[in-house]
């Protein structure tokens, strides 16, 4: 029986030409129409003009790159040019980020002297913020740079060094198979030359930290002041346990990052020498924060006991007797004060460290660190 109403279709049909703005159901199905309206997204412009800033970036970084290779010309891998490249590299990713993060070391130290001081980070930023300024929150930020931009170059620079030559000791295959104990005797021998670097800046750097007001208003100031009051020794007091810190650290670092990127690697489709340069810089900055959290958790009471040893040892006083009596004090659980805020500084440490050292590496067209292919006789039995 027809129907005494019109249809749906037929009212359409009749009407729809006088609407001006009126859509069939096509028009709104039809993706090339539609397409229009996600053009004008500001989110997908935003994304456009991002990709074309990474483009411009990443071509004025390799126009760069190239130029510099071509003042310095191709170094050879391993070479005294290498290791010199290499040295810089170290120094700039260190001394850099140490200095970033000044005022995350600020409050570790003078918690770690004193737990009571503040409640927490931004307490404590607030508490030196209204006293003394901007310039308060970075207290130390001179020797801090100082410091860990000579250890970073004897850290990185030794570390390449001293892998490629216990290598060549070993040999390709023993390299390989023993390739984690490698990588920790590696680091451990540049970090014993990397403090002895480092610990007269470090000892300068905590005694301005924990100390209200500073004792000293410079790097060299605060030089002069502990060799006047204590020679040449009262700048290297803190060396043992700042071994005890830095080297169980440093070894953990290393090794960890080598065995994390290689992993990373390893679960990667293709090889690394088939990813570009950013993808690898990308896997140095992940494998990085994953080993600083290691190394933090590691090294953390010997950090403790530097801060304590410079801050309150009495002249004359015995290393062993200045720990037993600090560790008389604070206990065993006083040996973890600041550990969560270490871990989250040491882990964005390590991953800008990596990350910069490899960039620095990937620059001058070297390889980056870490995900190495077992020698060619162990290939060809797998």
């Amino acid at each position: 029986m027809p129907s005494l109403f019109p249809t749906k279709g037929l009212l359409g049909d009749h009407f729809s030409h006088q609407i001006p703005h009126a859509k069939s159901a096509s028009d709104f199905s039809s993706p090339q129409k539609h397409s229009r309206f996600l053009a004008w997204s500001a989110v997908d412009d935003m994304k456009t003009r991002a990709g074309r800033l990474s483009s411009e970036a990443q071509k004025e970084i390799s126009k760069a790159s190239s130029a510099a290779q071509a003042k310095t010309g191709q170094i050879e891998l391993y070479s005294l040019q290498f290791y010199a490249a290499c040295t810089f590299g170290g120094l700039i990713a260190c001394g850099i980020t140490h200095t970033a993060v000044t005022p995350l070391d600020l409050v570790k130290c003078r918690r770690q002297v004193d737990s009571k001081m503040y409640k927490g980070n931004f307490e404590a930023w607030g508490k030196i913020g209204r006293a003394e300024g901007i310039r308060g929150i970075f207290t130390g930020w001179a020797p801090t740079f100082f410091g860990y931009s000579a250890q970073g170059a004897f850290k990185y620079g030794g570390y390449d060094f001293f892998k490629k030559f216990y290598s060549d000791l070993a040999g390709e295959e023993a390299a390989y198979r023993y390739k984690t104990g490698l990588y920790l005797t590696a680091s451990a021998s540049a970090e014993v030359i990397a403090d002895v670097a480092l610990c007269p800046f470090e000892a300068v750097k905590v005694r301005m930290q924990t100390t209200i007001p500073p004792f000293a208003s410079g790097t060299f100031s605060g030089i002069s002041s502990i060799m006047n009051k204590e020679g040449t020794a009262g700048l290297y007091k803190g060396l043992y346990p700042l071994w005890g810190r830095q080297i169980p650290y440093t070894m953990m670092k290393f090794a960890s990052f080598e065995t994390i990127v290689e992993a990373i690697y390893g679960y990667m489709p293709k090889k690394k020498s088939e990813y570009g340069k950013g993808v690898q810089t990308g896997v140095s900055f992940v494998g990085g924060y994953a080993a600083g959290i290691l190394c933090a958790i590691v090294s953390h009471p010997a950090d403790v006991m530097v801060s304590k040893l410079n801050a309150n040892r009495q002249p004359g006083e015995a290393f062993g007797s200045a720990m037993g009596r600090i560790y008389k004090d604070i206990g065993f659980t006083g040996l973890w004060n600041g550990l969560v805020i270490r871990i989250f500084m040491i882990g964005t440490l390590t991953s800008f460290q990596w990350g910069i050292y490899d960039s620095f590496k990937v620059f001058m067209g070297f390889p980056t660190t870490g995900g190495a292919a077992p020698p060619p006789k162990q290939t060809a039995n797998l």
